[in-house]
Order: C-alpha cells, then structure tokens, then sequence
C-alpha cells in the first residue's frame, strides 16, 4: 500500500510546567479557540545503532493513540533550523501493521540513508497531548496548538534507562497561513514560552551529550559515514575559499541525490534525470578543481559517479528516445504503416527502458552504492585538500571557468574542422559535453561572481540545449535504422523512412541554431570570460 502524504509546516517551543496556555483568540486573525480535547499518545522512534536517522533529522516512528495513530515518517525539514522559524516538513503516513516491522511504503525512502543497515527501536515517547484549534472569522480551522507533556526512555539503555520527562508547545498549522506563527509566538512568549532548543522530541530524548543529539539538534548532518561530528557552516560569499565553494556547489548535489533516491525507486517522472544531472554536476566540479584536492580520492570518487551515471543513461535515453518517437508518430496523418511502425518503437525502446532501469535498481540495492554515497558525504565533511592549495574562491572559480571556457572553443573549432557526417556529429557531441561542463562551473563560480558567472551559465546551458537536440536526432536516426532493417512491409517501411527524413531536417536546423547560438556567445565565452 502506497504512504499517504501530507506538508506539516510548524513551531516548536519549550514552556515550563506551570505555564498557562494564553488567550489566542488574541492574536490577530484568530476568531475564537474551539474546545480543547486531550489524547493520550505512545510513539516508538526507530533508527540505526548510531542513529543515522535522527543525524538527518528524519523521524521514524509507530504511534498508537489519537487520530493520526500509524506508521510517520518525517523526512528533512525544508527551512531553517529550530528558534529561526517555522519548519516545512514532508511527512508520509502508514497504517499501523506489525509493530516490528516498517512497511515498505516508508522504507523505500530511507534506503539512502539506512544504507543496508535495519532500523530498530530507539526511544519510546507517551505524550499527554492537549489540543487547542484555532479558527478564523470564517469558520477555517487555521492551526492547532499542542500542549504536550512528555515522558521519554531510551530503550538503548536497557530496563534501568532513565525516564525523562518535560512539556513543550508546538503550534502547527492547518489551513492558515504562516503569517500566523508570529503573533501566536508573541502571545506564547509572554506567558513564558521560547523557541525550543531541540528540532524535535526524538532529539531531545537522545539528549546532546550523544553525537546524534547535537547533529539533530543544530539541524542535521551526517550520521553513519565516517567524518567530522557536524557539517561545518561554510562561506558562500565573495571571500570564500576555493575549497568551500566546491564544497557549498557538491553539498547541493549530493542533498539531490539523497532526496531523489526514492522517487528513482519507484520510477517517479524525471526522477532519473535529476539524479543523473546531480552526479554529473559533481563529476564536472570534482574535474574543474582537482588541483586542490589529493588526486587518488577525486580519481576514485569521479570513476564511482561516472558508473553511477551510466546506470541512470540506460533507462533515461530509451525513456527521452520514446517520447521523442511516440510525439512524431502522433503527427503523422493516419495510414497502414502506423501501427506497425509504433509497434517496432515500443518494443525496441519499452525493452531497452525495463533493461536499464533493472539493472539500474540492483545497482540502488548494492553495497557499492551505499559506499558511494558514504564516499560524497565524506568528501564534503572531510575534504580531501592539499595542504598548500589554500585559494581565495573567486581567483580558483575565475581560473576554473577560464579553462572550461577555453575547453569548449577548442571543441567549437573542431567542428569546423570536421567532415559532415560522423565526424562532425561527433565533434558536435564533444561541443555539448563540454558546453555543459562550463555551465556547471560556471553555477559553482556564480557563488562568489553573482551575475557574470550566472551568464556565462546561462549561455553555455542555451548551447548545450541546442546540441541536445541534435544528439537526440542523431540517436534517433541510428535507431530507427536498425528497426527498419527488420520490416520488409512497404507501408511500415515508408514510415519509418518520413521519420528518418524528420531527423535529418532536425539535424539540420540543430546546426544552424548552435551556430546562431555561438555568434550570440562568443564576447562573451572569449578570453578572460570572468
């Protein structure tokens, strides 16, 4: 059964024992409190030995209780970190099941982070939770307000585990409006309350004196990969050092990669290109800066996220090749030949799509990519500088985009110097891979160049886009070639020959668009591009 899934954006606050909810149908908005009502709530949170969920602020749990009782899953907020606002959190719901047993509706999103290792109870919460709705001048139910009083045992610790005990608020919306948090928060601040010192209870039961703990707390991090205790904060201004400029740039990529595993899983739309663009992205700054880094764990790195890549190409060529087909068969008129030739596309495209993506799920269930994504995270906790390449990042960035720029000109001139025909295709696909490679520089560099290096992006994507285009002709043309070969059916075969003569014609325009786009650039892309 598929997880129900819901937006939970709320506030916590710690308030002592003594406190008095306040009259919120003081804060302006808020129309009247409807009548309290008081559940009584036992969750059990479950994460690895070294509580890789709770370092992630992701919360795993099994609540009886109230009426959300269930399996929860709470993936990483989408906003700041506790006492700077409210947070934005996906949560997925599932029914209650076994009570030793995840379901796998939740666990298919938590293999990027569990990598191979199972969750077991960690913490049991009880709660003696007490809610107060909050309705506004139309009747809408805007938010609720929880008066929780907790009871917490670490069942790590075995029978004689300490039992913890506080009370705290949280003020969650419903179907208001975040405006709302503030003067709510101004009413619950006088009668004592603050913002809460913990990201959630789970945190707060780990306590921070654990490494769990304090990661939680101060807003995630790595848990189970080998590394420093915390993420740094890093520098992503104009001072920046080279080296946290790579780290900021692949840190993005690598939360995508994290964030998108689930969704390649379970074959979710653009789910595969997204992960492929992250780990090409990492592999063009890991080759952009090198020089700063020890070769032998870049070298390692960029080979693990190059194979890593082929596995997602597979199934999204076939996938971006089908829809391509599907469209131009669509706009052809009605004849004999159609259901024939569609019927060779489907077949040919739809088996090498259910191949790749195969092979592309064993590869997501393999040790090796568990070790890889450990490898990126260390990369960024740990990265592996060389002692004497301390470099301002704008001078490295300028340095690195200066060379991909000038890469892409010598390939630009190679075009010109190719034969029509293979050849030039193939110096053509040298021009689009390295007007991409400049364009994820150039992203990295926009980090302490602003708006120059956002052009220079901008202008290598346009490139890249246009030669896209051609590439997919190409490999169209190359296909359609092979199926044909295998049809002797006149009408199949006059088909199949309009939708040759189609991608020549977009080879063809492709051509005249790249070179219109490289005229338009070329100030630009010169020497001394930032």
């Amino acid at each position: 059964m598929e997880a129900s899934r819901g937006l939970e954006i709320e506030k916590k606050y710690d308030v002592n024992a003594s406190a008095q909810v306040p009259a919120l149908e003081q804060a302006p908005g808020v129309a009247r409190v409807g009548k309290a009502h008081t559940d009584l709530l036992e969750a059990v949170y479950f994460d690895t030995p070294r509580h890789g969920l709770a370092g992630r602020r992701i919360t795993l749990r099994r609540r009886t209780g109230g009426k959300d009782a269930g399996w929860h899953l709470k993936l990483p907020p989408q906003a700041a970190g506790p006492g700077e606002g409210p947070q934005q959190r996906t949560e997925l719901h599932a029914p209650l099941g076994r009570p030793d047993v995840v379901p796998d509706s939740l666990l298919t999103h938590l293999h990027a982070y569990l990598r191979g290792t199972v969750p077991a109870p960690v913490v049991r919460l009880e709660t003696r939770r007490t809610t107060y709705p909050l309705y506004g001048d139309d009747g809408v139910h805007l938010a609720d307000l929880a008066d929780d009083h907790v009871t917490a045992v670490r069942l790590e610790d075995g029978a004689d585990a300490p039992r913890q005990e506080w009370r705290e608020w949280e003020l969650e919306l419903v179907h208001g409006d975040p405006g709302l948090f503030a003067p709510v928060e101004e009413l619950l601040s006088a009668v004592g309350a603050r913002p809460a010192g913990h990201a959630s209870k789970l945190a707060r039961a780990l306590g921070a004196d654990t490494k769990a703990g304090k990661r939680a707390a101060a807003g995630g991090g790595p848990a189970d990969a080998a590394g420093s205790e915390s993420t740094p904060a890093l520098l992503a201004g104009k001072r920046a050092p080279a080296a946290a400029v790579v780290t900021v740039y692949v840190g993005a990529q690598i939360d995508r990669i994290l964030a998108g595993d689930a969704a390649v899983r379970g074959e979710e739309p653009d789910a595969v290109h997204a992960m492929r663009s992250a780990t090409r992205r990492i592999r063009s700054i890991l080759a952009a800066y090198s020089r700063l880094y020890r070769a032998s764990p870049v070298r390692k790195l960029r080979s693990e996220l190059k194979w890593l890549g082929q596995l997602l190409g597979r199934p999204r060529d076939a996938e971006v090749l089908r829809e391509r087909l599907r469209e131009q068969l669509g706009g052809l008129p009605p004849g004999d030949g159609i259901a024939g030739a569609t019927a060779g596309v489907e077949q040919r495209t739809g088996g090498d799509y259910d191949a790749g993506y195969r092979l592309l799920q064993e590869a997501l269930g393999s040790a090796r990519y568990f070790r890889l994504l450990d490898k990126l995270e260390d990369f960024r906790d740990n990265p592996p500088v060389r002692a004497e390449a301390v470099a301002p990042g704008r001078r490295a960035a300028a340095k690195a985009v200066d060379k991909a720029a000038k890469r892409l000109r010598r390939s630009h001139k190679a075009v010109k110097r190719a034969r029509r025909g293979r050849e030039e295709e193939l110096a053509l696909h040298r021009v689009r891979k390295d007007a991409k490679r400049l364009r994820h520089v150039a992203e990295s560099a926009a980090l302490v160049h602003g708006k120059r290096a956002g052009k220079v992006a901008k202008a290598a994507h346009r490139q890249q886009k246009i030669l896209g285009l051609f590439q997919d002709a190409v490999v169209a043309r190359d296909l359609l070639e092979t199926i044909a070969a295998d049809y002797s059916d006149p009408a199949t075969a006059a088909v199949y020959a309009d939708l040759l003569n189609r991608q020549e014609e977009q080879m063809l325009a492709a051509r005249a668009r790249y070179r219109k786009a490289w005229k338009k650039s070329r100030d630009l892309l010169g020497h001394g591009v930032i």
